[in-house]
């Protein structure tokens, strides 16, 4: 590969002289070049250019750095490329000389590819993770804090019948500069006038019945487009348009045909929401409701350091569909920082994130203690103070027996799978239920024994000792830590725009978060290292709430 020489090791002296002279103190830039020293390697990022053909590739160690001052400044391509050019503390921190002219702003467009396409995006934090272990401000062990929050998708939220006109009529628009005069051929005027123009939900019909009639007249329409493009004398290159696969899934997922017919599936027979693409200008995202919030879109995980003598350091980030729960995160979370050698000491997360395997692995393949509120007993006899819930019940796992409080043993013991994941079902007599006193304090069934699921024993006995720790004051006390993680959040999405992203599909959304994630880390350690005696800003406290008496 063949680079453009810059030697950005080395600040040229007029370059030097200039910004000290502009910036006497307190430049965030200056602070990262001569304090932090944060420097991306042309060598660790070669493998991205294999071809030796053609000008000279931009320094892609120069292009790292100029995309996570980007984002720390909320700047588009063409700001950062002028700012490169312009501003004299940006040549300063990337080792420019004054008279350099910089590179188009499409660079930065065409280098963000090519890392998705080699899966090199982690990269980007990873490394300066590694920088700033060298500098002590980043250690393993300690303490982290995980919590998520909504990314919405840059599409317009679509009801079902504007996703299937818009779908349609994207598709139709894509084989348009393809193949239009065989497109021609293959629609009736009345197509122009219902697909001419965006599908929007005030033009759209009121009532119910002339709804469904749309709907059903639109995939007739879509199946006939479809039928077309299969047929042998469809132009080549119109099946392999993108927007016509996105055509053929949706309509997979929406329409049934019967004896020939197109018919709109019922709202209860369409795919799980996991799988339920949502617009056609976005396959990948997905709609979700949690806690009363609705949107479309993603979900995205951040987790960062909460020691208190260093830094907040966001230390992974991972990006998911709006759908994906945050229990199934646990475990690549600990994986992903096992790998970067940062597995914490004390991992604090909120219910969502806990689990009684994440709380095993974390313990017996990680070394770690996950802290987090774990999912309590939600039978009806727990949340009764006479009834008789699984505490009461004596487990002997050595004999496979339990002893209920009434001291009758258990009938049956039988392994099994719910959902996937082993449990064990344990059974007592019919008979001695049937005859026990207490029966109104133990099951409601009418005439079945007490019947117990309880997980493997490992697990088991794990989610009693974390139930029984969470009501301690010290777990309370050490709980505290994960408090700050939500002030990250909002300096995610207030500050640095995670809340809406600029791009479309997953793997791109993905590398966006992780550009605004090593962006928060640059703004957090410098400013620690600008403060004489750095010290963390405490939850802020409105004026009116301070004048509240003391409890």
């Amino acid at each position: 590969m063949t680079l453009h020489k810059r030697d950005r090791f080395r600040i040229p002296e007029e370059t030097a002289r200039l910004a000290r002279k502009a910036f006497s103190k307190g430049n965030v830039y200056m602070t990262m070049r001569d304090e932090l020293e944060l420097q991306y390697k042309d060598s660790d990022y070669q493998d991205l250019f294999t071809s030796s053909q053609g000008r000279p590739a931009e320094s892609p160690g120069l292009l790292c750095l100029v995309m996570v001052m980007q984002y720390a400044e909320g700047l588009t391509d063409r700001q950062a490329a002028e700012m490169v050019r312009a501003r004299i503390d940006w040549k300063y921190a990337l080792g420019l000389k004054l008279e350099d002219e910089g590179f188009h702003h499409s660079v930065l467009g065409r280098f963000r590819e090519r890392l998705i396409e080699n899966g090199a995006e982690q990269r980007l934090l990873d490394d300066m993770l590694k920088q700033f272990k060298k500098k002590g401000l980043l250690k393993k062990g300690g303490k982290q804090r995980t919590d998520s929050t909504a990314v919405l998708a840059a599409t317009r939220a679509l009801n079902r019948l504007e996703c299937l006109g818009e779908t349609l009529r994207a598709a139709l628009n894509a084989v348009a500069i393809v193949a239009p005069k065989w497109l021609l051929e293959q629609v009736t005027p009345d197509w122009f006038e219902r697909y001419g123009e965006r599908f929007e939900q005030y033009l759209l019909p009121k009532k119910q019945s002339e709804r469904q009639a749309l709907a059903e007249t639109i995939g007739a329409d879509g199946q006939h487009l479809l039928t077309a493009i299969e047929a042998d004398d469809a132009p080549q290159a119109v099946p392999e348009i993108e927007a016509v696969e996105v055509l053929r899934q949706i309509w997979e997922q929406q329409y049934d045909v019967e004896e020939g017919k197109v018919k709109l599936r019922r709202a209860k027979d369409l795919p799980r929401n996991k799988e339920l693409i949502m617009t056609p200008y976005d396959v990948d995202a997905r709609g979700r409701v949690k806690r009363g919030d609705q949107w479309i879109g993603y979900a995205v995980h951040l987790t960062e350091t909460c020691d208190d003598d260093r830094p907040n350091v966001n230390t992974h980030v991972e990006t998911t569909s709006a759908t994906t729960g945050d229990v199934e995160m646990t475990d690549k979370i600990h994986q992903a920082l096992q790998e970067k050698d940062l597995v914490p000491k004390d991992h604090f997360v909120d219910t969502a994130y806990f689990s009684t395997g994440a709380f095993v692995r974390g313990i017996q393949d990680y070394g770690l203690d996950l802290y987090g509120p774990a999912p309590l007993d939600s039978t009806w006899q727990a949340r009764s103070e006479t009834a008789y819930d699984l505490t009461c019940f004596a487990i002997d796992w050595d004999t496979q027996t339990v002893t209920c409080p009434q001291g009758k043993s258990s009938h049956s013991w039988y392994e099994r799978e719910e959902k996937g994941k082993p449990v064990i079902q344990i059974r007592f007599s019919t008979r001695d239920c049937r005859l026990c006193p207490m029966r109104g304090s133990c099951t409601h069934a009418k005439t079945g024994p007490r019947v117990l699921t309880i997980k493997p024993r490992v697990q088991h006995e794990a989610l009693l000792f974390a139930r029984q720790r969470q009501q301690t004051d010290e777990f309370r006390e050490r709980y505290k830590a994960r408090a700050g993680v939500e002030g990250t959040i909002s300096q995610g999405t207030r500050t640095f725009g995670m809340r809406r992203t600029r791009y479309i599909g997953l793997p791109k959304i993905h590398l966006g978060n992780i550009l605004i994630a090593a962006a928060m880390n640059l703004t957090r350690v410098v400013h620690w290292l600008m403060e004489p005696d750095p010290s963390k800003a405490q939850t802020r406290v409105s004026h009116f709430a301070a004048l509240a008496p003391a409890a």
